[in-house]
Parts: structure tokens; C-alpha cells; sequence
């Protein structure tokens, strides 16, 4: 069947232009949009065009829009939800490093209890693909593409279904920033270990233990980051 190309509503080319604007200026944070008449037409869409692009950022965190007042650019790092932190961890060539660390540091709180709930469940499954990850292309890309498989089936195994829609948010970033992180042969060959370690776990249906490794691992991960990034 032939695959027709998607078309973007005028809606969201609006939410675009807009969201581009409040990340790179003018419409910085705290900062209050120009009238719905002027605006509309700096973006070149309709105004009922405009509105459902602004109710849409609102919704996702963006804005404050209240009647009778101007839209204020909420502070969305202070004030933002899960939307805005979906568009962010898009847009991989406007974050800064410390971002990423940010994320690896919310990754060890979560990364060990969703492997062990994986483990619980799935162990076997989880052996399966390990089994296959001593021949992985000694490449960035090759071991960025692997880290994300492995993590994403565990999400999936958990119990808590919330761990793969929280993953899912950052597909986009991972895979650009996992190139940047294993970019270095000693986080690839310190990979390599973690991957036999934990297919040792899965094999035994140590759940406990693949915590442990986890936790250690991903504090490692953390680490290295830095040191990688640090001038």
C-alpha cells in the first residue's frame, strides 16, 4: 500500500514557530506574547489557527494563558510538565551537557527498579537478547542503537508501565547523546561488561543482584559523562 507523506496541520506549524521562538528568542521566559491579532500575523497562520496552537502549549506546560490578561512564557523549567521535557529531550543539539547529566542522574533512580522488575518477569527474554550482544559493532551508533534496545525492553518487562513512557520521551535524545557517550573505546568496553554481567543475572534469575549491577553501572555512567564533557 502506498505511503502517503504526512501533512502538517496549520496548527502545529504554529505550535512550532512558537515553540522555536520562546527556546531561541524573542518570546522569552516571563515574557508576554503580542496580541492575538499581531501574532498571528508575525506567524502567518489565522487566528483560530493561532488559538488552538496556544491552548496546545498551554496545555503542555508553555504558556499561561488567563482572560482579560496578556499570555505570559511561563517559566517552563520551573512551572513545566512531562510535554515540556518531551520537547526538550528533542531538540538534542540545543541542550547542554549538563542536561544529559541531569537525565543519567534521574536514570539511577529509576534504571535499577525497572531492571529488577524486568528480571522478575521476563528474565529469559532478557537473556536472549544479551546472548547476542558480545558480537555488537565496536561503533558508537552500533552501541547507542544496543543501549536503547536493552533499556527499552526492560521498561516494557517492569511492572510499572509508567518506566517506558517516561523511556519513550527521550528516544530521540538517546540515541544522539549515545553516540556522544560512547564515542569513547572505555565506555564502550565498560558496556561490554555490563552487558555479560547482567546476562549472567538473567541467566540465574538473580534479580536482586542485577539492581546492584545496575545501580553501580549507571553511577559509572555518570561519571564518565562528565569526565567526557569536562573542558
Amino acid at each position: 500500500m502506498k505511503q502517503w507523506k504526512r501533512v502538517q496541520r496549520p496548527a502545529e506549524v504554529a505550535e512550532h514557530r512558537l515553540l522555536e521562538a520562546i527556546l531561541n528568542g524573542p518570546f522569552a521566559i516571563n515574557s508576554t506574547l503580542p496580541g492575538e491579532r499581531d501574532l498571528a500575523a508575525q506567524i502567518g497562520v489565522t487566528r483560530p489557527t493561532l488559538r488552538e496552537a496556544l491552548q496546545r502549549l498551554a496545555r503542555d506546560g508553555w504558556l499561561d494563558i488567563q482572560h482579560g490578561k496578556p499570555t505570559r512564557v511561563r517559566d517552563y523549567w520551573q512551572e513545566g510538565n512531562m510535554g515540556v521535557l518531551s520537547v526538550l529531550a528533542q531538540r538534542p543539539a540545543q541542550q547542554t551537557p549538563d542536561f544529559v547529566a541531569h537525565l543519567l542522574e534521574i536514570r539511577i533512580l529509576l534504571a535499577p527498579t525497572y531492571t529488577r522488575q524486568a528480571m522478575e518477569r521476563a528474565s529469559s527474554e532478557i537473556a536472549r537478547l544479551l546472548a547476542n550482544y558480545t558480537d555488537i559493532e565496536d561503533s558508537p551508533p552500533a552501541f547507542a542503537s544496543a543501549d536503547w534496545e536493552l533499556h527499552h525492553l526492560l521498561t516494557l518487562r517492569a511492572a510499572n508501565p509508567i518506566f517506558c513512557l517516561l523511556l519513550n520521551s527521550f528516544q530521540s535524545l538517546y540515541q544522539v547523546m549515545g553516540e556522544r557517550y560512547f564515542a569513547t573505546p572505555e565506555s564502550r568496553n565498560r558496556s561490554r561488561v555490563f552487558y555479560a554481567e547482567l546476562l549472567a543475572c538473567a541467566q540465574s534469575d538473580a534479580c536482586n543482584q542485577a539492581e546492584t549491577l545496575t545501580r553501580k553501572v549507571m553511577e559509572d555512567s555518570l561519571a564518565l559523562w562528565k569526565n567526557s564533557t569536562r573542558p
